[in-house]
């Protein structure tokens, strides 16, 4: 079997019998979303059920705010600090590991991966569900982050292999979607779990809760996703059909007698750990500390810290070894705008998210319940703006569908300001109560509708050698982007709110914090026109010359399982007499 045999991204095998139709290589594909789709559920849920279980589990671990001296301290044991580091500290550790998470799946296999992943993000919930004092559950949520680093990068890779290119966009349709869902269900399950006090475990409950997931996350996985090939340990795991002439390397990335195989580069590891800790943490502990000189030197030093990432993933590329980060996709302006607005986007969201939770607990004084389920029309407006966005982005095109959905969003920010500004007391009961919850509402349709095309149109131009670098370093700039929006959103809040008149102050504190909010999204509304209208244009119609480049769809270029030795013609190759790739499995 020629490597351009094995090049649809599936396991395949040689089709023995030219004359029988082969199976649908792309068959299991649903069963493969789902798969992806438990393991981000159990993941956001996780990283957004601590807004509305946090206060709880700090008055059990620490004590009541302002008792005892509590809120005081700069260590993540001590004060809104360790509010802030429950969330943060999970959501850095993922960051930072994300990219490497996805380059571990380009030289080991994404299934693989996928199962270590899995099994440790289940291990690290257990962990946490038992951890005896803060300290130790802060460095648990950092290893459970670290896990999740390993096994979330794999399901881009997994979604965009398992669909052939005029599904994906149903296929992402659902996945943007189901994370802003999950965003949002997590402090409504919190909320559920806390107040009732299953078997008395309180909030141990939210991490208990992902045993029985994760665990149904193994088996699907064990059960669904294949064993690779040898060919998946190749550069970028996979041979590019079409997109290469047979036996040639990758464009550009290796000289004639280099190694072609991966290696994990651990400097460049290193070096954007480094970067992004320099960035995050003066954000999350600099206000505790009252901004010190050393926070503000630490925020300096990390724009040459990625600087020298930057030129270090360059030198790697030019000399044929393996970056961390292919830098074929920062020379891709659709990728790289895309990158700006997720990491805008996800900083507003994830920092929103939060801040709210708060405000409804600490500032209205309702239960983790009550607080959850106030949440709820929030989550019903993002199912409801999922379904609208994937029937009109057909109609309308992706970009003008992600910019009137942040449009729609920042509506709904204005209108929870103008509730808060015109109450003439809290916003817990009547009519002041009932705006709120229209303008969650409208929130959360205008977030379904702007992240239904995000990955989508992002991810459309990636190459099969890419995806595993572009499915972790897109997903660690939301990550980044929601450690960001968490540190400087909850330090502005805290900080406005006046630590000792909390109750007085929460809502002007809420209401600056909506107008950084807005600021935020007309940023990314803005930095989306540089995107394409449409996640992909229109096949142009065939000539009679298609046949020269060995496909028999008449789309130039088109790498579907289908084609299995599309563009090896050009090398010399008869297409006509290579039979067309059986899958055995559905996707490596």
């Amino acid at each position: 079997m020629t490597n351009e045999q094995r090049s649809t991204g599936a396991t395949l095998t040689t089709h023995d019998h030219p004359g029988t139709k082969p199976p649908d290589p792309h068959r299991w594909r649903w069963a493969v979303l789902a798969v992806v789709l438990a393991a981000e559920v159990m993941d956001l849920l996780d990283a957004t059920i601590i807004a509305i279980a946090g206060p709880s589990i700090r008055a059990d671990l620490i004590g009541p705010a302002g008792a005892g001296g509590a809120g005081s301290g700069a260590g993540p044991g001590s004060g809104t600090a360790f509010l802030q580091w429950l969330a943060a500290g999970y959501t850095l550790a993922f960051a930072v590991g994300l990219v490497t998470g996805g380059r571990l799946g380009d030289i080991f296999g994404r299934r693989r991966m996928f199962l270590t992943g899995a099994a440790g993000f289940t291990l690290m919930s257990l962990l946490c569900a038992v951890a005896p004092g803060p300290v130790s559950l802060v460095v648990f949520r950092i290893l459970q982050g670290l896990a999740g680093a390993v096994l979330i990068p794999q399901g881009l890779g997994l979604i965009k292999a398992a669909f052939p290119p005029e599904k994906l966009g149903a296929a992402f349709g659902a996945f943007g979607p189901v994370m802003g869902l999950s965003a949002v269900c997590g402090p409504i399950l919190a909320g559920v779990l806390v107040d009732a006090d299953l078997f008395g475990t309180g909030w141990r409950m939210i991490f208990l809760i992902n045993l029985p997931v994760g665990v149904a996350a193994l088996i699907g996985a064990w059960l669904v996703l294949p064993r690779p090939t040898p060919a998946s340990t190749v550069r970028g795991g996979t041979h590019q059909a079409g997109a290469h002439q047979a036996g040639a390397h990758q464009a550009g990335a290796h000289q004639a007698g280099t190694d072609d195989r991966l290696t994990l580069d651990l400097t460049g590891t290193v070096l954007l750990s480094v970067s992004l800790l320099l960035l995050v943490f003066p954000l999350v502990q600099g206000r505790e500390l009252g901004w010190p000189w050393w926070a503000w030197t630490m925020m300096a030093l990390s724009v040459p810290a990625f600087w020298l990432f930057q030129r270090y993933q360059q030198r790697l590329h030019r000399t044929g070894r393996s970056p961390l980060i292919e830098p074929s996709l920062l020379a891709k302006q659709r990728f790289t705008a895309g990158l700006l607005v997720g990491l805008i986007f996800f900083a507003g969201l994830m920092g929103l998210t939060l801040i709210l939770s708060v405000y409804l607990q600490l500032g209205l004084g309702f239960s983790p319940l009550r607080a959850g389920l106030t949440q709820s029309p929030w989550a019903f407006g993002t199912a409801v703006g999922a379904i609208a966005g994937h029937v009109l982005s057909a109609r309308f095109g992706g970009r003008r569908l992600l910019v009137g959905g942040t449009a729609v969003l920042a509506a709904g920010v204005v209108a929870l300001l103008v509730t808060l500004t015109v109450a003439a007391g809290p916003v817990s009961s009547g009519a002041p109560y009932a705006a709120l919850l229209a303008s969650l509402l409208v929130l959360g349709i205008g977030m379904g509708c702007s992240m239904a095309p995000y990955f989508d149109i992002v991810l459309a131009s990636v190459d099969e050698h890419e995806v595993g670098s572009a499915s972790g370093t897109l997903t660690a700039a939301q990550q980044v982007g929601g450690a960001i929006g968490v540190a400087a959103l909850g330090t502005a809040f805290f900080a406005w709110a006046q630590p000792r008149q909390l109750e007085r102050a929460f809502d002007a504190s809420l209401r600056h914090v909506l107008w950084l909010e807005l600021g935020l999204l007309a940023l990314a509304a803005a930095l989306s026109f540089l995107l394409p209208k449409r996640a992909r244009d229109e096949p142009a119609a065939p000539t009679a010359n298609t046949d020269t480049v060995g496909t028999d769809t008449g789309t130039v270029g088109t790498n579907t399982a289908n084609t299995g030795t599309a563009g090896t013609s050009s090398a010399g190759t008869d297409a006509a007499a290579t039979p067309a790739p059986e899958a055995s499995a559905p996707v490596a």
